[in-house]
């Protein structure tokens, strides 16, 4: 694999995390630059995108670069059949750096193997998506002032949820107590339950998304429940819905409390909530711009 790539949030040290986080600042505070000039960014996204696509993209031409790629595998030479290793090493002749997103587990980490520039995973299946983690590191760290020994709820869909599943990962390294609440259909994942236990992370777990959790929580990360994840749909009819939060259930929430979600919402955040200044995720999402373009630079070995 190359150096450089980042696949899972695992590729980065707690080091590289908190470096990157500090990249992120300084292109927070000067975000039009020439650091890319005359690279070429190539953004292959074969499963559909909006945030992560365009802050990509976004953060690529901010920066001076170029971008090439497809929002719709259906327009690339996939529906002819064509491998996913023959395009990744047909990409890397015109590219610098590639970025994809694929619905398949493992898509990123093969193509580290078939191609030496770098790759960054934009999220692969229920697996993986560090770049959204490293943006959720750095709301968390602007909001709370620190990453350290902090209490995460994380609601909703804890089986599919690859940001959920990155995000703990990430903050393993800061000593959090993990709630999880999630129905039985959709439980954090017993590999994940077991990385806790082995690092002496302590979690709860739970059905219920009450007072009793919400009012100790210092983030409260909300998930949708993914649709495109069931192959049974009676199944996912039966959850869709289990978990709203409504803006009353925060009165007697800390001050410090954040409301976190990577976004899409449908409607698992009811919109009162919007204007309550507990809500974050919509700058939660303006962050992924800066930490995207950290990301980027120091693949490329510029920063």
């Amino acid at each position: 694999m190359s150096y450089s790539s980042l696949v899972s949030i695992t590729d980065y040290s707690k080091e590289q995390m908190l470096h990157i986080l500090k990249l992120a600042a300084g292109f927070e505070a000067n975000p039009n630059q020439d650091i890319l000039q005359g690279k070429v960014a190539a953004t292959l996204f074969f499963e559909p995108s909006t945030r992560t696509r365009l802050s990509f993209e976004t953060a690529i031409n901010r920066l001076g670069g170029r971008v090439i790629g497809f929002s719709d595998a259906s327009t690339s030479s996939s529906t002819k059949g064509e491998t996913l290793k023959d395009t990744i090493k047909m990409v890397s002749n015109y590219a610098d750096i590639i970025i994809m997103r694929h619905f398949l587990e493992g898509a990123a980490r093969y193509a580290t193997e078939v191609t030496d520039i770098p790759i960054i995973n934009a999220g692969d299946g229920a697996n993986q998506h560090p770049t959204q983690t490293m943006l959720d590191l750095y709301s968390i760290q602007k909001t709370q002032g620190r990453l350290d020994k902090l209490k995460i709820v994380m609601v909703g869909d804890l089986k599919y949820g690859r940001t959920v599943h990155s995000l703990l990962m990430a903050l393993m390294h800061f000593s959090p107590t993990f709630y999880f609440i999630a129905p039985e259909e959709l439980l954090m994942p017993n590999e994940y339950k077991l990385i806790c236990r082995e690092n002496n992370i302590p979690y709860y777990e739970d059905s219920v998304f009450g007072p009793e959790v919400i009012e100790q929580a210092d983030i409260i990360y909300m998930t949708r429940i993914q649709k495109e994840r069931f192959t049974d749909l009676v199944e996912y009819e039966k959850v869709k819905n289990l978990y709203i939060l409504h803006n009353y259930m925060l009165n007697d929430s800390k001050n410090n409390l954040r409301i976190l979600h990577p976004l899409p919402r449908v409607n698992e955040i009811s919109q009162d909530v919007d204007d309550n200044p507990k809500a974050y995720y919509f700058e939660q999402a303006r962050n992924g711009l800066y930490v995207r373009q950290a990301i980027i630079s120091h693949a490329l070995g510029l920063v």
